[in-house]
């Protein structure tokens, strides 16, 4: 496909006229080989890093920092590092057979009805999540409030409406751009706070970060320590997420559908690595984000001992910023709060409502070439999983931080299904040409075996089944 063709197709695309997931062997492109060109390809991860840089760093990480200050420095760059080789495979997995993540997941032994028990189990998860979204309506509602003056509630139902605006008929394209602004602009930000930090002798000292290797977790905040690992990094949701991204990128689309050539097979391993460095750059940067939050945490929060809980979890997290850059910045901090927080709101709900409208083909609602009803049942869930976070919100009251820490605790659960199962479908389903080396299948096994460790030890340390 020449390039004029390309960008023809790219702006079909954009404007809802062709459908991303159907493989047509007229929509297949050579993949780009000089890194400059791959750079301009990548976009899933940067989509996925929007949620990412959200509840998990703004509000369990620093959380986590402030009740345990730096002794479980490990356990945030273990969360970040090793869960992206799941990642990895499922991205791998996605372009190899073209299928979205419900779909892989659907393949493994154990009906309930029309789909597996996997499928359900992602189903609730995502409803405990929903407990963050929530969260995220509070926090950037309370930090509305803090610069208007203006109630609350009144806030989180203007960003109900917002939400449903800025969602409703958006393509991929418009969620990719709005990513990169909010990622790019509060990581920086708080990266220099970080950077601030490390010259503050009375919050700061090299020994107490070297003390957080040493690969222990604290009684005390354990709960808060599973929810981090549950969210921090690519979380459970944001692992299945991943392949959707992938999909409406045109990966996939680009490889074309399964055949025994050597032209696929150059085409399958050109996009894959366009997709392992999309996972590498977006890693770089939530690994950068989450560090930078959780040493503010422990540095700032626990030495002042504040830890974030309700109404006061804004004005609390402020002093990350203000202790470092000065009292000027709590405005700043503000700002940057609602820019991050609301990304949260905009990028997960984008992403569920795609798994949601999925999950209603799954069941028959629909056929796999129906993009109008793909569509349809996309807007049916930006609206139900936008009113079920703000009826939530009339329940509950403001409880973000314990709200973080349910949906946290949800994800973490769900980790050793993710993992075990990308094990599965690599093993059973991939298409033998696409394997990875025998090193890779040996890091995914590790990977996935480590992570369903932590979570089963941390489970019974935390019920008191375990030393």
């Amino acid at each position: 496909m020449s390039e004029s063709a390309r960008t023809a197709e790219e702006v079909e695309v954009q404007a809802g006229h062709v459908d991303p997931y159907q493989l047509d062997p007229k929509h297949i492109l050579e993949p780009p080989v000089a890194m400059r060109d791959i750079l301009k390809k990548i976009g899933p991860g940067i989509v996925l890093s929007a949620s990412i840089v959200g509840s998990g760093e703004l509000i369990a990480t620093t959380t986590l920092g402030a009740e345990v200050g730096y002794t479980v420095m490990w356990l945030i760059i273990f969360s970040c590092l090793i869960k992206a080789l799941v990642q990895s495979f499922l991205g791998r997995y996605t372009i190899a057979k073209g299928e979205t993540g419900l779909e892989a997941f659907n393949r493994i032994p154990g009906r309930l009805g029309r789909v597996n028990w996997v499928v359900w189990a992602w189903a609730a998860m995502v409803l405990v999540t929903l407990f963050q979204i929530c969260a995220m309506f509070v926090g950037v509602s309370q930090a509305m409030k803090l610069i208007t003056g203006i109630e609350v509630m009144w806030w989180v139902l203007a960003f109900f409406v917002l939400t449903l605006i800025l969602l409703l008929g958006g393509a991929y394209h418009r969620i990719e751009r709005l990513a990169m602004i909010k990622v790019g602009l509060f990581t920086l930000i708080t990266l220099l706070s970080a950077v601030v930090l490390t010259r503050m002798p009375e919050y700061f000292s090299w020994s107490d970060v070297w003390q957080g290797f040493t690969f222990k977790l604290p009684d005390a905040g354990l709960a808060t320590a599973l929810a981090v690992f549950g969210i921090t990094g690519v979380g459970a949701t944001e692992l299945y997420m991943y392949t959707y991204w992938c999909v409406e990128k045109g990966y996939a689309r680009y490889t074309g559908p399964h055949e025994d050539s050597e032209a696929w097979r150059r085409r399958a391993r050109g996009w894959v690595r366009v997709m392992n460095v999309d996972v590498i750059c977006s890693m770089i940067i939530y690994t950068v984000a989450t560090v930078a939050f959780y040493l503010l945490g422990a540095g700032i929060l626990h030495s002042m001992g504040q830890v974030p809980s309700t109404s006061d979890m804004i004005p609390i997290l402020s002093n990350i910023y203000t202790q470092t850059l000065g009292g000027w910045a709590k405005w700043l901090f503000y700002f940057g709060a609602i820019i991050v927080l609301y990304g949260t709101i905009f990028a997960a709900t984008a992403g569920h409502s795609r798994m949601f409208a999925d999950f209603m083909r799954l069941q028959g609602a629909f056929e796999h070439d129906d993009m109008k009803a793909r569509n349809r049942w996309r807007d049916i869930f930006i609206v139900v999983l936008t009113v079920i976070p703000v009826c939530l919100y009339f329940i509950f009251g403001e409880r973000p931080v314990a709200m973080v820490k349910w949906g946290g605790l949800a994800q973490a659960w769900t980790l050793p299904i993710i993992s075990l199962g990308t094990i599965y479908l690599v093993h059973r389903h991939m298409p033998r040409e696409m394997r990875a080396t025998a090193l890779g299948h040996l890091m995914l096994w590790v990977g996935a075996l480590v992570i369903t460790g932590f979570v089963l030890i941390s489970e019974a340390r935390r019920w008191g089944l375990w030393g």
